[in-house]
């Protein structure tokens, strides 16, 4: 139990993860069962794994995704939000039974860094006040080379941050944090408008998607390649256990729920998650969150609803504190303690 709450608290200072676990109660693993993440061989990082990688300019998401696919021999990947043709950037890939969690990465927040060409000189203090207009909950139309229904719809600006600025050239570097679907190419055109000049996108690259970013184990196509080389012909996989994180880095920034060994195998069969069970959680918990439930050894267990807020959770002897939503581990890791309780019962 401790070992895995000191992994999450590693995990959670590279993403910048608020939250600190509160023990709820003291509880022991049975190591005959389940393993922890870290200890996963690379066979079984593969299937439940996650890349941090680097998309190069030229191809798209989807063709990015398949031919890991193909180089893994795998039957599905996924990607946690697509980036258009040209644009560079943070693209989380997650590998066969790690595409459950991707999802979840897709909905999170985004940052960019953009290249905007004004179409006539403008003043970078007008730029800077006219940006204030394009953070907070603004309304965006897709553009109309995107891939959705072009209807009206509001979207959440974090932050934009010009980073330089360049007069002669008509230009300036920015970073933009937003909500995930919110495009950057709009947000170019507006500034335009709002500025009476005009302006375009002219280059984009992503430096943050969810839990990832560019500082954190952020690597290139090139460089997976390489390394499943030198695991297949060399019998070296030091480095791709770099490249390939386990699948529990994509919930970084999800609050969490610790669960007992005996709870794990009902929540794998789709149960929610009960009072009893709980040993430990984060303290920035509030109802409604989705939350990662895991296992004494930190082991992806489900993704949750929170029911109640951690200080109510910390509270409870009985009730439900979330609604499983999506099973991550194979029912039958653990032993279903819950099938003989409810055997003695009847």
């Amino acid at each position: 139990m401790k070992e895995a709450i000191k992994w999450y608290e590693e995990m959670h200072k590279k993403c910048d993860f608020q939250g600190k676990w509160v023990i709820k109660q003291e509880a022991q693993t049975d190591f005959r069962y389940g393993k922890y993440p870290w200890e996963r061989s690379t066979e079984e990082l593969i299937r439940l794994g996650v890349i941090n990688l680097d998309k190069p300019p030229g191809p798209t998401s989807h063709e990015v995704v398949a031919w890991i696919k193909r180089m893994f021999n795998l039957e599905k990947a996924g990607h946690g939000g697509t980036l258009d043709p040209k644009v560079t950037g943070v693209l989380p890939v997650a590998l066969a039974e790690a595409t459950k969690v991707i999802h979840y990465v897709m909905l999170a927040g985004k940052e960019y860094v953009m290249v905007v060409q004004f179409h006539d000189a403008v003043k970078e203090e007008d730029v800077i006040e006219n940006l204030k207009y394009l953070v907070g909950e603004i309304y965006q139309r897709p553009p109309l080379r995107s891939s959705v229904k072009r209807q009206l719809r509001t979207k959440k600006v974090y932050y934009i941050h010009v980073i330089e600025f360049y007069p002669e050239r008509r230009m300036a570097l920015m970073r933009i944090g937003s909500e995930s679907g919110t495009y950057m190419r709009k947000i170019a055109h507006d500034l335009g408008l709002l500025l009476g000049t005009g302006a375009h996108m002219r280059e984009l690259r992503r430096t943050r998607s969810g839990p990832f970013h560019e500082d954190w184990n952020l690597v290139r196509l090139q460089e997976l390649s390489e390394a499943k080389y030198i695991w297949e012909n060399y019998k070296d996989d030091t480095y791709l256990r770099k490249i390939i994180m386990p699948c529990e880095v994509a919930t970084c920034h999800m609050p969490k729920i610790m669960v007992k060994d005996g709870a794990v195998d009902a929540i794998a069969h789709g149960a929610n998650v009960g009072a009893p069970g709980v040993a430990a959680l984060t303290d920035n918990m509030k109802k409604g969150d989705v939350v990662a439930v895991v296992s004494l050894k930190g082991e992806l267990v489900a993704i949750a609803q929170a029911l109640v807020d951690a200080e109510e959770a910390l509270k409870m002897e009985k009730g439900w504190v979330a609604k499983t939503r999506r099973v991550i581990m194979k029912p039958g890791t653990y032993p279903d303690v819950w099938r003989k309780k409810a055997k003695e019962k009847g």
